[in-house]
């Protein structure tokens, strides 16, 4: 590959902000190591000469930047040789300094257009004609400033890499492991203290208060998505949470959390009852646990997605048949997350009827059984994939669960 220009150098690419730092790099972590170069070869293979990523997760993974600066735009300028170049506000200067020392950084100031700036540490690393792999993820990459930047590197042919970062992320490594199953416990903690809460009398803002209590107080980070808690008369509102509607007797709670450490999610779902369960819940909650237990008894190194959820479609029904409209999915990959997710970005990468995604160890899963009939039930737990089948993360007990 011809350059257009000599590579850049830490001096030139000293910040302007007024937290200019050192200029000598610090070396990489070996996991950053291993990722970048995971990266690369994955470039090498589509002929991109440089990748540009947007997408808070793609950058904890390959940098491990954690902060809440995101909602402003955020770019890694990644090279096939090189070191990769940070594009951010700033006032970010002290934090990037602090958690990526290994990494350039091309900060911008408020009122400067950040595609400029990308597009500076972009042309330090291509050539005319070169191909320019872009991470399209639209909630983190605003239009207005995509198109400024494609204006910038018209001699570039720019080319969708939107699905190149994600899926090195789909298989964890021990450490990552490591942080999921903390965040199991700690939502264990969360899911207890929530469930102690709920009673006749109580409000929902009032569990929702204990759930984050425990987290936090647990060592808990902050989650990628807030604790959604509901009476189950507006379980089908999916992504809507607490109010401070005052829990009755007969009431159903969805209660669906999860705890966050080092970026790293592990959602759980019950639904309890207050005072009493109308007798349809009996025949929906062990629907809804036979659905699980062919989940975890079917995700298994080398099963296809689809078939795990053929496998929780009919063990449902064998209990209860299901009423149309069919249920989305069964379940959906989890690891690393931002707010407003924990899903790892603004695809859901499901459990699904028709997926084909190969089943992986290493492989950790949200594995929802959402039952509809004969009355709304949710059960859902982070399942983890090893070499000989699947294990449950998360453990607060499946029983059907009353409070007074």
């Amino acid at each position: 590959m011809t350059m257009t220009q000599p590579p850049a150098t830490p001096s030139t690419l000293r910040p302007t902000s007024p937290f200019a730092g050192p200029t000598e790099l610090a070396a990489p972590p070996p996991s950053t190591e291993r990722r970048l170069r995971a990266v690369r070869e994955e470039m090498g293979r589509r002929g991109l000469a440089a990748l540009v990523l947007v997408s808070p997760e793609s950058l904890y993974y390959l940098l491990g930047l954690d902060y809440q600066g995101y909602f402003a735009f955020t770019a890694l300028v990644i090279p096939t040789v090189g070191e990769p170049e940070l594009v951010t506000r700033a006032m970010e200067g002290p934090t990037v300094r602090a958690q990526v020392p290994h990494c350039r950084h091309r900060p911008f100031q408020d009122g400067e257009d950040p595609a400029t700036v990308v597009a500076a540490a972009v042309r330090g690393h291509v050539a005319t004609g070169d191909a320019l792999g872009v991470e399209d993820a639209a909630m983190f990459f605003p239009p207005r400033i995509r198109a400024a930047l494609a204006a910038e590197l018209p001699e570039l042919v720019w080319v969708d890499a939107s699905d190149l970062a994600g899926p090195l992320r789909e298989v964890k490594d021990a450490d990552e492991i490591s942080a999921t199953s903390a965040a199991a416990r700690l939502s264990d903690a969360a899911m207890s203290a929530g469930i102690g809460a709920v009673r006749a009398g109580a409000r929902e803002y009032e569990v929702a208060a204990a759930v984050y209590q425990a987290m936090v107080a647990a060592g808990g980070h902050t989650p990628g998505f807030a604790p959604l808690i509901r009476a189950t008369a507006r379980l089908d509102q999916e992504h809507v949470t607490w109010s401070d509607q005052e829990l009755v007797s007969g009431d159903g709670v969805l209660l669906e959390l999860s705890a966050c450490v080092r970026r790293y999610h592990a959602p759980l779902t019950r639904t309890v009852f207050v005072g009493s369960a109308p007798p349809e819940a009996v025949i929906a909650h062990a629907a809804a646990q036979a659905g699980m237990r062919a989940i975890v008894d079917h995700l298994r190194p080398g099963a296809v997605a689809a078939d795990v959820f053929a496998a929780w479609e009919s063990a449902v029904a064998a209990v209860h048949p299901q009423s149309a409209p069919e249920r989305h999915h069964c379940g959906y990959l989890v690891g690393i997350g931002f707010p407003p997710s924990w899903v790892g970005g603004g695809e859901v990468l499901g459990v699904r009827r028709g997926s084909p995604r190969v089943i992986r160890p290493g492989m950790t899963f949200h594995a929802m059984s959402w039952v509809r009939d004969p009355i709304g039930f949710v059960l859902s737990d982070t399942v983890l994939v090893r070499e000989d089948g699947a294990e449950r993360l998360t453990q607060v007990p499946q029983d059907l669960t009353i409070v007074p």
